[in-house]
């Protein structure tokens, strides 16, 4: 039986919960198609918008829309800081999201610090930390202001946890700030080679210039987070921009230090799965914790004539994502001893 039968049955045996859209991977730019730094991806930067758009009116159409849509980083290309179009550019990406009839969280990638300094994103549209939940008796699960990261609920026992995967990162900092200089110490240390962007003889690959990785005051806050949803019998979705399991992921993409998150999130039962972009020919993998991987396909390599982006439609006892063009079905069950009952 494939995964489009699968969904058809399951969908008629449990009772929709609710629905969440994703897409990743728009970078935006007004120029003609052009190719990855290797010369072998062809890139649509111009049409990247018209599929930004066809995926927000089907979203509207939806019988039950999305509580929200999760937007996985990179919005606009690194090409607009080179052309000077880079504010120009988001405000035309801005403006085609205020369409869309419901809140959208984003992610922040490499290619908003191409385009913007650390503070300029903060002080931007793109920071939704406005949508966040406050838990009043565990003020521990507020995240500091030296990270772009927050949780929210958008259905009772359910959480959502957005990560900055640049926490740890040489992108968007002051080259005089000590965070840059620590950072750069981080990336050397890991990468001897003259160009930091290239992977090369590197026995850990995703030690990059493009990549970055979460701090360990980020991770504590997640830990506390993902405490109080164990206690509370809640399901979390995590969200980066980078990819944290190696079998679900190009290894070049990863977080720097991939392995302290996974060990954060394999100490507690609620995760259920893990969105992130960033490796554009997408991925999956169930890990053997039992939480899905999910790197949602990039829009900016897909063709014309085909789409990419999904509604995860949230059951009782699965997550369902109903991919769109290069985005697959997927079926992400709970972990047996975690199904909820209403």
């Amino acid at each position: 039986m494939d995964d489009k039968t699968n969904l058809e049955t399951q969908n008629e045996t449990s009772e929709l919960l609710f629905s969440f859209g994703v897409i990743a991977d728009i970078q935006y730019a007004d120029l003609e198609d052009g190719y990855n730094f290797q010369g072998t991806r062809r890139r649509y930067y111009r049409h990247s918008l018209l599929h930004l758009q066809g995926a927000i009116e089907d979203w509207n159409k939806e019988s039950s829309p999305p509580c929200c849509v999760l937007q996985l980083g990179d919005i606009i290309d690194g090409f607009n800081a080179q052309h000077n179009t880079s504010e120009k550019s988001l405000e035309l990406v801005m403006n085609t999201f205020q369409t869309l009839k419901v809140p959208v969280h984003h992610t922040w990638g490499n290619h908003e610090f191409y385009n913007f300094s650390r503070d300029y994103l903060t002080n931007s549209k793109l920071n939704t930390k406005f949508l966040e939940d406050q838990i009043v008796h565990h003020p521990e699960t507020v995240p500091s202001e030296n990270y772009y990261a927050y949780h929210f609920t958008p259905f009772p026992k359910f959480r959502f946890i957005l990560l900055d995967a640049y926490d740890l990162s040489v992108l968007g900092l002051d080259q005089s700030s000590p965070k840059y200089q620590q950072c750069l110490k981080i990336l050397k240390e890991h990468n001897p080679n003259t160009e930091l962007n290239s992977p090369q003889g590197l026995c850990e690959p995703q030690f990059v210039q493009f990549n970055g990785g979460f701090s360990q005051e980020q991770l504590s806050w997640l830990n506390k987070i993902l405490t109080f949803s164990d206690i509370n019998q809640e399901k979390v979705v995590i969200v980066s921009h980078l990819p944290i399991y190696p079998e679900a992921s190009d290894s070049v993409c990863l977080a720097w230090n991939f392995n302290d998150a996974l060990a954060v999130i394999w100490a507690h039962q609620c995760v259920v799965c893990f969105f992130a972009g960033h490796t554009h020919d997408g991925g999956y993998c169930e890990d053997p914790f039992g939480v899905h991987h999910i790197n949602i396909e990039g829009v900016i390599e897909t063709a014309p004539e085909s789409q990419a982006f999904g509604t995860v439609y949230v059951y009782p006892d699965k997550m369902m994502l109903k991919g769109r063009g290069r985005v697959p079905d997927r079926i992400m069950n709970y972990k047996k001893e975690t199904v909820l009952h209403f």
